[in-house]
């Protein structure tokens, strides 16, 4: 029998609830704590969720002798701090995307990682979602001919004031809460990295890009464009163009239990349909893979790190207005 994990959730983030439920259903985790800044609302939220333990510091948590697990979903800018405090204090870590907001933090949290020898893993689950993987398998079985061209967009409006989201300081921006998706997709279906990319963006009062228009090229002749908003309405969806066919996927960083692709050949309309678990519970599970049988994540820490570097890039030339080499 494996042993049960105890998870603890730092911070009381909107996001944990999505993370509450699997490890609630998960019969190798066990949710345990919660902190927060204070104890009034750790408590707070140990009551509402029954989470039998409430710290009312982060640094109390990382202290929890019982806790095995940490659930990293503080905002952006705090990711690299406390996940490389996390891992010291001998924890393993799920870090909630994006990763961290500067390439010299990721190698920090990566170095804090082989040094303490605990696991470490970032929060991408729809890469662990039964119609990711099969989107995967067709792409890669030459169904779709030689790929050419993937569009992707993810956005939604964003209405909350004052929310971290919106500044630059705080890691905001919409191109690293949302963006982040469809770049790490289109990654994950090409295999490999862009040679080089180019972006536009639309900047806030708080120096973050509200709208973000991006291109990346591949090897091959493999192009992306992309757009990622805190202004528009929501969209998500996902199109992936080869020489033989077109693969159209209405919701592909979100997918449920039941979902559908469209494959299109020769002006003929295919319906593909694909039975999906818990979002959630797939990186959970891979989590729990990792630390209990020394399995290797799904999402990789290079494959984060390289996500990261994109990221930047993409920055880096809607700033400068210039190509940006990966």
């Amino acid at each position: 029998m494996e042993r049960i994990l105890n998870w603890g959730l730092l911070s009381t983030a909107k996001i944990n609830r999505a993370l509450i439920k699997p490890l609630n259903a998960s019969k190798r985790t066990r949710l345990l704590a919660v902190a927060s800044r204070n104890i009034s609302s750790a408590e707070a939220y140990a009551r509402e969720w029954k989470i039998p333990r409430a710290h009312g510091s982060y640094e109390a948590l990382l202290n929890d002798p019982e806790i095995d697990v940490i659930y990293n979903s503080l905002p952006n800018h705090l990711h690299a701090e406390w996940t490389i405090k996390a891992l010291r204090a001998g924890k393993h870590v799920l870090c909630e995307k994006p990763f961290a907001v500067s390439l010299k933090e990721v190698d920090a949290m990566i170095a804090a990682s082989k040094e303490t020898g605990k696991v470490l893993a970032e929060a991408f689950m729809y890469r662990h979602h039964e119609q990711t993987i099969k989107v995967k398998e067709i792409v890669d079985s030459g169904e779709l001919g030689t790929l050419q061209l993937i569009k992707g967009a993810f956005s939604f409006k964003l209405e909350r004031e004052g929310n971290y989201r919106w500044m630059t300081e705080m890691g905001g921006g919409s191109i690293w809460d949302v963006g982040c998706y469809p770049i790490s997709y289109a990654r994950t279906i090409v295999g490999a990295e862009p040679v080089d990319v180019f972006g536009w963006q639309v900047t806030g009062e708080g120096g973050s890009d509200e709208v973000f228009v991006g291109q990346m090229r591949f090897k091959n002749d493999i192009h992306m464009q992309f757009d990622s908003s805190f202004r528009c309405p929501h969209r998500s969806y996902l199109e992936i163009v080869g020489s033989k066919g077109v693969l159209k996927i209405s919701n592909p960083f979100k997918p449920g239990k039941t979902n559908t692709v469209q494959l299109i050949q020769e002006d003929k309309e295919k319906t593909i349909n694909i039975r999906g678990g818990e979002l959630y519970m797939g990186e959970v599970d891979d989590m729990c893979d990792a630390v209990l049988q020394g399995k290797s994540p799904r999402v990789s820490l290079a494959d984060s790190r390289n996500n990261t570097a994109v990221i930047l890039a993409l920055l880096e030339s809607a700033k400068s207005g210039k190509l940006v080499i990966v």
